[in-house]
């Protein structure tokens, strides 16, 4: 499933907005960074859905607004719209950290550099 053919792209399109601000507000944020937060966003997802409970999310300071705003938007889509099971919104997660490691490619920022450009 690409980003194209996604009948929940604005899901992943709110999630790159969020990584967009993150990258704009913390100019140490690289894309290894990103993708350790979208690890362990998935994680605090679940746990905020009563899952997860016996793994542990980092407190990173560097990380942590990424994984607050993956929380915030999966609560928002999951729970109170309901349009979107837990699974398919962590799915979303990983499709974003794979577009971060496939950019990453191009330098430590290289996503940023390229998805600031459409959003």
């Amino acid at each position: 499933m690409g980003f194209e053919n996604d009948e929940h792209l604005d899901v992943c399109q709110n999630i790159e907005f969020g990584l967009i601000k993150q990258y704009e507000i913390n100019p140490a944020l690289t894309d290894s960074l990103c993708i350790f937060a979208l690890d362990q966003a998935k994680v605090a997802i679940k746990q905020s859905f009563g899952f997860a409970a016996n793994e542990r999310v980092t407190d990173n300071q560097q990380v942590k607004g990424i994984i607050d705003w993956c929380v915030a938007v999966g609560a928002q889509r999951v729970k109170e719209d309901g349009d979107l099971s837990l699974k398919e919104y962590v799915k979303r997660i990983e499709k974003v950290k794979k577009s971060v490691k496939r950019h990453s490619l191009f330098g430590p920022r290289g996503y940023y550099q390229f998805v600031r450009k459409f959003l």
